[in-house]
Parts: C-alpha cells; sequence; structure tokens
C-alpha cells in the first residue's frame, strides 16, 4: 500500500528518467504544435478585463519562444520571469530583442527575464503542453500555486486521453506496449486544482484532426513532437523490418480523409484558475448579542 501524500504519487505509467530525458533534448526551436497550442490559449488573454503586471513562463522553450513573444505583446508593461531546467538556454532564448534606436543611451543587448526564485510571486503563471508529461503533477501545481499572487492565475495546456487513440488501437490490435503513457481526463485536472487550492477552474478542451500523407510522415512528425514515456514501453530499438510493418499496418487500418490522407487525433485541454483571498476562518460556534439578534429578526434575516 502506498502512503505517500497525495501530492508525491507518480502518474501510472510515465516513466520519470524518460520524461527528464525528453526535457533536457537539445533544440533550438519551440515543437510546432506546442506554439499552435500556444497561440490558442494566448487568444485567451482577452478574457481578463485586469491584465496582469508580473508573469511567470514555464520552460519557455518547450512551451513555445513563437508564443512568448506573443504574450509580452500583449502584457507589455508586466514584468517576466522564467523558469527551466535548462534555465540559462530558456534565459538566452527569451531574450527581449534589441532596441531600435541610433541613441547610444538606449544601446544594449536586450533585457532578459529574471529566473524564478522560492519567492517569485506573479500575477499569472503560463503553462503551455508542460503538465501531461509531470510526473507528480499535484506537487507542481501546488507549486505554481506558491508562486501566483492573491487574485492572480494560472493559465496551462496539455494533452487528454484521446490523444493518438488511431495508434493507440493499432498497437493493441498487434498485441504492442502502449506508444505513450496515459493522459488525465479535463475532469481530473479541474479537481486537481481544487485540492491544489486553486478557485474557479475553467476547463475545456478541443480535439485536432491532423492529416498526412503517409506512414512515414506521421512517425517523423510524432518525433519531433515528443517520445514515448510509458514505463512498460519497446526496450531498446526495434529493426528496420518493425518499423516497416509498423508502417504497414498504419497505412491498411488508419482512417482516412476524402482526400486519402491519413488522420490522427489529439486532445488538447485548455484550463485557467484563481488564486483566491484566504478565507477568514471562523469558530463552530458563533456569539450574537441579544441586541444584534432583535435588529436582524426585525428586518427578516435568519
Amino acid at each position: 500500500m502506498n502512503n505517500a501524500p497525495e501530492d508525491e504519487t507518480a502518474v501510472p505509467g510515465l516513466d520519470p528518467q524518460a520524461a527528464l530525458r525528453w526535457q533536457l533534448q537539445p533544440r533550438k526551436d519551440s515543437p510546432w504544435l506546442h506554439e499552435e497550442v500556444a497561440s490558442r490559449m494566448a487568444e485567451r488573454l482577452q478574457w481578463f478585463r485586469e491584465k496582469p503586471t508580473s508573469w511567470l513562463h514555464w520552460e519557455p522553450v518547450v512551451g513555445g519562444l513563437q508564443a512568448h513573444e506573443r504574450v509580452r505583446a500583449v502584457l507589455p508593461g508586466a514584468h517576466c520571469h522564467v523558469a527551466a531546467v535548462q534555465l540559462q538556454q530558456a534565459l538566452d532564448a527569451t531574450r527581449e530583442p534589441l532596441a531600435a534606436t541610433w541613441n547610444p543611451k538606449h544601446w544594449f543587448r536586450g533585457k532578459v527575464p529574471d529566473p524564478v526564485s522560492e519567492d517569485t510571486r506573479v500575477g499569472m503563471v503560463w503553462a503551455n503542453m508542460a503538465l501531461h508529461r509531470e510526473v507528480r503533477p499535484m506537487a507542481l501545481l501546488r507549486r505554481w500555486y506558491g508562486h501566483i499572487e492573491t487574485n492572480g492565475f494560472l493559465m496551462f495546456s496539455c494533452l487528454g486521453p484521446d490523444t493518438l487513440r488511431e495508434l493507440r488501437a493499432v498497437y493493441a490490435r498487434m498485441a504492442w506496449p502502449e506508444p505513450t503513457h496515459p493522459f488525465t481526463d479535463m475532469h481530473d485536472w479541474g479537481d486537481m486544482l481544487v485540492q491544489s487550492g486553486f478557485a474557479e477552474p475553467v476547463m475545456d478542451m478541443e480535439r485536432i484532426s491532423l492529416s498526412y500523407s503517409s506512414a512515414q510522415t506521421m512517425l517523423d512528425d510524432l518525433r519531433l513532437l515528443g517520445r514515448n514515456l510509458h514505463t512498460s514501453r519497446f526496450a531498446g530499438l526495434r529493426s528496420r523490418a518493425w518499423r516497416v510493418r509498423l508502417c504497414e499496418v498504419i497505412e491498411a487500418e488508419f482512417p482516412r480523409a476524402p482526400d486519402g490522407r491519413l488522420l490522427l487525433t489529439l486532445e488538447v485541454i485548455y484550463g485557467h484558475a484563481f488564486k483566491a483571498a484566504p478565507r477568514e476562518r471562523r469558530d463552530s460556534t458563533t456569539a450574537v448579542s441579544v441586541d444584534d439578534m432583535r435588529a436582524m429578526l426585525r428586518s427578516g434575516r435568519r
């Protein structure tokens, strides 16, 4: 029986070492899918009447460097912090561009966001496509909660359980290990947000259908987007013959668009939640004076 605290319980089937290796992959650009999801998430910033004066970008290189510029444009005066496993790479990648001026007083190398520290407090935490690969998401949610100011908010996105359902079906029919670890449902994310202290969580999702000209093109694209992080994945490398067989099965069994292109589903979950002001603690019994009680009764209040 596992007696570990809830926030220390790992996601079943998610290999922590494999997740860390993927995070440490050298990359110059952000995955195209992450940029697309981030652009859709950035549109939701218009829902908030009061824009944050500071924000924390969680893993900006993986989450989306183009998205970083877009959020910075929406919040031009907001102070930015950055958190990343490869911190220096993230700070260099999010450096603001040089000032376009001939005035020598304004020549500089570009302002760099501040690295996050234990006491960093911001109006918004922005975390794009990060939670679905987090081994202990409750611990991360509580860490985000700790970085948010009162009345600030969290905005995040991640992959949902319908992601790669066509590929999962193929692997199941072939009795192969899972092609990816299981993803969490948006309702469960909502529950975890509340358990982590957040208020008013709003969750929604969309399914994105990708089309490919061939199985090989699909697999190459998936290779750029991520890795199989399942603990029960195939051990070691597969042979060329297995790769050929995989492509044959995909070509034969995947659904197709009217133009014949292969179709693959992604489920993207979006969420935001607030850090509300702490409620005053009340005793189990409340003392009310006789005069106050009479006044309440006269006014019709109970």
